[in-house]
């Protein structure tokens, strides 16, 4: 009889632990805990452009990963401030129109050019530091694939060639130049 008294009390502790689990994966914040442990993500403060074509506009989302709810989108060509990158997400703060807020996307549906108007172009560096190798010089106002960041340095690729494209050098708006 001892036994069966206890098994309300040992219900109950599974359902409030079946509910609490519920509760931080569905609210997005198992996933913040997650990205808060990772070592992985990178700092960043840099702007970038939409690239998504898709009429609805690019998916904001609450954390990284496309099982992650919704949380507005960004037409295409606007401007966001990427915050932090991890992997192939970016975290992103206050678009230029539509979104406001923080949320995530994915890169590969940001854009990002380069400046040196009035030059014979820009440097990409083997790292984000102006005293590494200068491993590629890319035309000025031309469109790089962005493939992460660090800090106010773009991890980006030009014609099968990545490299780190200094803050100077890079421009953040789809429809006019950076001047």
């Amino acid at each position: 009889m001892r036994k069966n008294s206890n098994y309300p009390v040992l219900k109950l502790a599974i359902g409030l632990g079946l509910i609490g689990t519920s509760v931080l994966i569905n609210t997005g914040i198992a996933n913040q805990i997650v990205l808060a442990k990772s070592t992985n993500i990178k700092k960043c403060d840099i702007l970038a452009y939409v690239t998504d074509t898709d009429a609805q506009g690019l998916n904001v989302r609450s954390g990284a990963n496309t099982s992650n709810k919704i949380l507005g989108r960004i037409p295409i060509n606007e401007t966001v401030k990427v915050i932090a990158a991890l992997h192939k997400w970016a975290q992103i703060t206050n678009a230029s129109d539509g979104f406001q807020g923080t949320g995530w996307v994915f890169i590969p549906k940001l854009g990002i050019s380069t400046r040196g108007y009035g030059t014979n172009g820009v440097n990409l560096y083997a790292s984000a530091n102006q005293q590494s190798r200068k491993i590629r010089r890319v035309a000025p106002n031309v469109n790089v694939k962005l493939l992460s960041c660090h800090k106010n340095w773009a991890l980006v690729e030009y014609q099968g060639v990545q490299g780190w494209l200094a803050r100077e050098d890079q421009c953040g708006a789809a429809l006019t130049t950076c001047s």
